[in-house]
């Protein structure tokens, strides 16, 4: 793939993976594989994209006060060492390559607006529920590399525990824990990180920065979101029939 091609398209996830509070690795893991990298180089990089984007997105859910510590702590409480221990587990290339293209649909429906179900007085998050199913949603996003954010949200909105602004906002913070034990793992595994991957990260924070405010602060662009939908259906396709 065109290095400008792969750039602008990783600048486009992150845009629009932004504005709904998410750190985009599905997205990038898509990008990359069609990309031709290997699962071992992979899983790293959409660590290290993650954690840029995600932190951007938390800032600024943030300060428009959409974050609430309460229904973000009993989620967070077991996932982040489950996420550590997640990205010690080792997937088989086809069975990583299915798993993910499985994530990489749920992302794509939550960008389709499948999930957006505004509530104007959601639910208190039971904390015994909550608990068991961080736990879970970390275990899974640290052996895939991701923050588990796809996830998180949907179960949010679904459940009536959040608006889709405090869902944004709980899973951004989410995803940065989680991406941030899964990559202590994975570096202390010795996988290296090179050069090239300082542009790919100043693209992904560029539109990371851009597509947070826009959700945070003003009304998003469905458009954009429903376009990058479908761009992440089509891509998990090619994931499971290369």
């Amino acid at each position: 793939m065109n290095e400008l091609l792969l750039l602008l398209l990783l600048f486009g996830v992150a845009f629009a993976y932004g504005m709904v509070g998410h750190g985009g690795a599905s997205g990038y893991q898509a990008v990359l594989g069609i990309a031709g990298l290997s699962a071992v180089v992979i899983k790293p990089t959409a660590l290290v994209l993650n954690l840029g984007v995600s932190a951007i997105a938390f800032v600024h859910y943030w300060r428009a006060g959409h974050f609430g510590w309460r229904m973000f702590w009993p989620f967070a409480l077991l996932s982040i060492p489950c996420a550590f221990l997640g990205a010690g587990i080792s997937l088989s290339d086809p069975l990583y390559k299915r798993l993910l293209a499985a994530c990489v649909v749920i992302a794509a429906l939550r960008m389709l607006g499948l999930f957006d179900r505004d509530s104007a007085q959601p639910r208190a998050v039971p904390i015994g529920l909550a608990i068991p199913i961080g736990a879970g949603l970390g275990l899974a996003s640290g052996a895939l590399g991701i923050g588990g954010g796809i996830f998180l949200s949907p179960l949010l909105l679904m459940a009536r525990w959040a608006d889709a602004k405090s869902a944004a906002a709980t899973s951004a913070l989410f995803i940065f824990v989680n991406s941030a034990a899964g990559l202590v793992n994975v570096s202390s595994a010795g996988v290296l990180f090179t050069g090239e991957m300082m542009g790919w990260v100043l693209a992904a924070m560029i539109g990371g920065l851009i597509g947070a405010w826009l959700g945070a602060r003003r009304a998003p662009e469905p458009r954009l979101r429903q376009a990058l939908g479908v761009v992440l259906l089509l891509a998990s396709v090619k994931l499971i029939w290369p």
